[in-house]
């Protein structure tokens, strides 16, 4: 048994490991490279293994810097397939395929106004190729079990996101457990991550790892902030991830309507095709979900569904009128990294009485990260925009497990691992992580570095 980080050993995002067994290849997540463009530019990089030797993909959840890269392995020569749960499927194809799309756009922006380095911009991938390579994706059974060669594989729920699992490899009498991304126990969307109670390896994400989220109410929260910004006249932006996220924000919403705390003539918009379609998914993967069908199924009552492109530009210039009502926006990509998020920004930020609010993780070097920390200006297309809008981060709606959730979440083992990697996280949250696996559990522990080889016995 071997083992070859490939991604996500020194920052949060590229999640790739590479399993080999005998003569078997599996690739534990396909993500893509996010935040400083040091780290995107790894997406253009060599895999560090030939595409075309790789026999399978195991994919722990649909999040792009989970299953972002999928396109662009099949692209460079991978011919197997890619097994996941059918919601995590379900998700990928809308998830990638708005990937695709945005890396088509923004190649034809960057040719049309010369601004790539190179004589003339590509995509990673494109939309046709994305449509080939979701052909391969295989759902797995009911009960998360499969057969590859030799190796006995198993998908276990941690939450975090519809159809994400922990993937546990067992060969030759051992068992390698990779967590993906733990969710939390308070979830508001997503039941608690199950225990596992046995590994010789394991690998666990670190998202959070040096963190606690925050004891707040998260709908005491939101309802303030909007409370207080619709006195001045002002509307409150929300940059939220497609899927996950934009539902937690629906529920919350709806939650403050039906306790009288949101007007029912307050306009609440969802501009994104991606988080329209996510919601739809949600519906249809219901039995997943911790809260009732019915509160499933009225996630978008009320709400107005923003489709066309011209509505959502129509939208975002009536923000900077005085005259426009108040109103709450929700629209993608949850850390201002792309998307009809942008045009929104462009408008609100410059003027004071807006509010602009991020319900997640910002990964460094995403403009949400740079916004959150006080930076009074930020680049969007090409230009400089003023931020004077209030800017806040509302952590409380995270979805991953922060560091005593992935404690709780370790101390399920009913025996020490052999050896524990740590990865998914930025320096200094993985470190940390680490430290306290080794004081806290004196378990076997270590910080893996990017594109490192180790052998497993």
């Amino acid at each position: 048994m071997k083992l070859s980080f490939l991604g996500a050993a020194d920052c949060v995002t590229g999640s790739r490991h590479l399993l080999e067994l005998d003569k078997q290849r599996l690739l534990l997540d396909c993500g893509l490279f996010q935040g400083f463009k040091t780290l995107r530019e790894r997406n253009w990089a060599p895999l560090g293994v030939a595409p075309a030797s790789i026999d399978a993909v195991l994919l722990s959840h649909a999040h792009l810097d989970h299953s972002g890269y999928i396109p662009a392995l099949r692209r460079q020569g991978f011919r197997g397939q890619v097994f996941s749960t059918p919601a995590t499927r379900d998700l990928c194809e809308v998830l990638l395929l708005d990937s695709a799309h945005l890396q088509e756009e923004d190649a034809r922006q960057a040719n049309r106004h010369g601004t790539s380095r190179h004589e003339k911009a590509l995509p990673l991938y494109t939309v046709n190729e994305t449509k080939k390579a979701i052909e391969h994706f295989v759902g797995i059974h009911r009960d998360g079990r499969l057969k590859l060669g030799a190796a006995e594989i198993r998908f276990t729920p941690v939450g975090h996101l519809l159809g994400a699992c922990a993937i546990s490899v067992r060969h030759a009498g051992r068992t390698l457990v990779y967590s993906g991304d733990v969710g939390r126990s308070n979830d508001l969307l997503m039941p608690a991550p199950q225990r596992m109670e046995e590994a010789d390896v394991l690998l666990i994400e670190s998202t959070y790892g040096n963190r606690q989220h925050p004891p707040e109410d998260v709908q005491a929260r939101l309802a303030q902030i909007l409370r207080q910004t619709f006195r001045r006249g002002g509307s409150v932006l929300l940059p939220s991830f497609a899927i996950g996220r934009a539902q937690a924000l629906l529920l919350v919403l709806q939650r403050l309507r039906e306790a009288g705390e949101l007007d029912l003539d307050v306009p609440i918009y969802l501009d994104s095709p991606m988080a329209i379609e996510a919601t739809e998914l949600t519906v249809k993967h219901q039995k997943l979900l911790r809260i009732p069908a019915s509160d499933a199924r009225g996630l978008c009552d009320g709400v107005r569904m923003v489709s066309k492109a011209a509505e959502s530009m129509k939208l975002a210039r009536s923000m900077s009128s005085p005259r426009t009502p108040p109103s709450i926006i929700i629209s993608a990509s949850g850390m201002a990294t792309g998307g009809r998020v942008l045009n929104h920004i462009e408008t609100m930020a410059p003027l004071p009485r807006h509010h602009i609010a991020f319900p997640g993780f910002q990964v460094g070097g995403s403009r949400g990260a740079k916004m959150v920390a006080g930076e009074r200006q930020i680049k969007l297309h090409g230009q400089y925009v003023p931020v004077n809008a209030e800017i806040s981060h509302l952590e409380g709606f995270s979805g991953h497990a922060d560091a005593d959730g992935l404690m709780a979440w370790l101390r399920g083992f009913k025996r020490a691992p052999e050896q524990v990697f740590v990865v998914h996280g930025e320096p200094a949250a993985s470190d940390a992580l680490r430290s306290r696996i080794q004081d806290e559990l004196g378990w076997r522990v270590r910080v893996p570095q990017h594109g490192e080889t180790v052998s497993l016995g």
